[in-house]
């Protein structure tokens, strides 16, 4: 009876086997008898590999996520009128009961939910997101749309994928868990960025770990093995994390990555491409800047369908995607809804981008752009970008000097 049960329960396996998270789920899962099946390869395809396998455990990181959510709100907006409306409806209905601990109305699903559950299969009970953190409305989006639950986790490829986990009912949104009781997990201060244990009302520092599950080193590596982990055996991460209540942790910002404007401000460029990821023309972004410069740059990796649906609501006609990316107009629009976003986000001034360059082709691993964890390589994409960057930055001091002599 366990087996047949067991095999009920399915999960889609996509993720690269290079990442740490798909390996440790892959492990689990086979563990306690449940199938996978594997996808056709293809990521144009995903769908019709999830109409076809019909999971039960999805697991996936914050980009795909964030276009989930673009994709569903943005259709919902188009819809208008009865439609909007009614989701509207049902969304907050469904968010207030599970806020005040109630199970909502069954109704909500049949007229609303269940259309877009379909889009992962329609049986997909748990829900899972890591490799980097997923922001709270994105979190409460998913588990009113799709049921069941929906839980965050943290770790690394050094500390054998776990280092913190949400508990399963845990209402509360917002943080990646308590920490596994395989691990030590402590704050250090960051002055440079006025992190520190002493912040109220929650301390806050760099996330360093310790135990069992974390690595020795970093193979025939030992100035890099030395740069993380320290004389006591901590290893520092180089998140920024606080401690909320019930021994929860939120991550809230990057240590390594940062770099300094030329007035002198800390730039965390991960913490804002992920609040810019849910702008719906973004498939990917590159923020970029330095110390000789105040401003920040993006490159933007568009989505193609919503830019040409965009276009011909502008009566701009234009057959070729990297001509649209081009068009001044494209580009003002774009950033126009960054700069939306970035205001919901309460970014600061000087973490907004104030010149964008789009660009048709996407950041992938194949052509040198992205880890095989789907991160940006910094050093590779400025390389690659070097004339889009320095273009864009000629054009905003040329802007500042035309504004200077009026």
């Amino acid at each position: 009876m366990i087996i047949m049960l067991t095999c009920l329960l399915r999960y889609i396996s996509y993720l690269p086997l290079a990442h740490i998270y798909e390996r440790a789920n892959q492990i689990a899962l086979l563990h306690y008898g449940v199938a996978i099946g594997f996808y056709q390869g293809d990521n144009l395809k995903l769908m019709d590999d999830l109409a076809a396998l019909r999971p039960t455990v999805f697991a996936s990181v914050p980009r795909l996520y964030n276009r989930i959510y673009s994709a569903i709100t943005n259709a919902v907006k188009d819809s208008g009128g009865l439609k909007e409306r009614l989701f509207r409806t049902a969304y907050n209905a469904k968010r207030q009961a599970l806020m005040n601990g109630r199970n909502p109305s069954p109704m909500w699903d049949k007229l609303v939910f269940n259309k877009i559950k379909a889009r992962l299969g329609g049986r997909v009970r748990l829900m899972t997101s890591g490799a980097s953190p997923l922001s709270a409305d994105v979190m409460e989006f998913l588990r009113i749309c799709f049921g069941g639950e929906v839980l965050e986790g943290y770790g690394m490829t050094e500390t054998s994928c776990v280092i913190t986990t949400m508990d399963i009912g845990d209402k509360l949104i917002g943080h990646v868990g308590s920490p596994n009781p395989s691990c030590e997990v402590k704050l250090v201060d960051v002055p440079e960025m006025n992190y520190t244990c002493e912040d109220q009302p929650y301390p806050r520092g760099e996330i360093c770990v310790r135990g069992p599950t974390i690595f020795r080193g970093y193979y025939k590596d030992e100035v890099q093995t030395r740069d993380v982990i320290d004389n006591d055996r901590w290893l520092h991460t180089g998140d920024i994390g606080l401690w909320l209540p019930g021994g929860r942790l939120k991550i809230i910002d990057r240590k390594k990555n940062i770099f300094k404007l030329a007035q002198g401000e800390y730039i965390a460029p991960e913490k804002i491409e992920n609040v810019y990821a849910k702008c719906k023309f973004i498939a990917q972004c590159f923020i970029y800047g330095d110390s000789f410069n105040s401003f920040l740059v993006a490159i933007v990796a568009v989505e193609p369908d919503v830019l040409k649906a965009w276009a011909a609501s502008q009566g701009i006609q234009s057959e070729d995607l990297r001509q649209l990316c081009a068009d001044p107009r494209a580009k003002a629009a774009v950033l126009a809804d960054m700069d939306s976003i970035g205001k919901e986000a309460q970014l600061r001034g000087f973490e907004f981008a104030k010149a964008v360059t789009l660009v048709a082709e996407p950041f992938t691993v194949e052509n040198g752009l992205l880890t095989p964890t789907f991160k940006v390589k910094r050093p590779q994409a400025k390389a690659y970008f070097v004339k889009e960057l320095a273009d864009m930055y000629a054009q905003l001091r040329d802007a500042e000097s035309a504004r200077q002599k009026l």
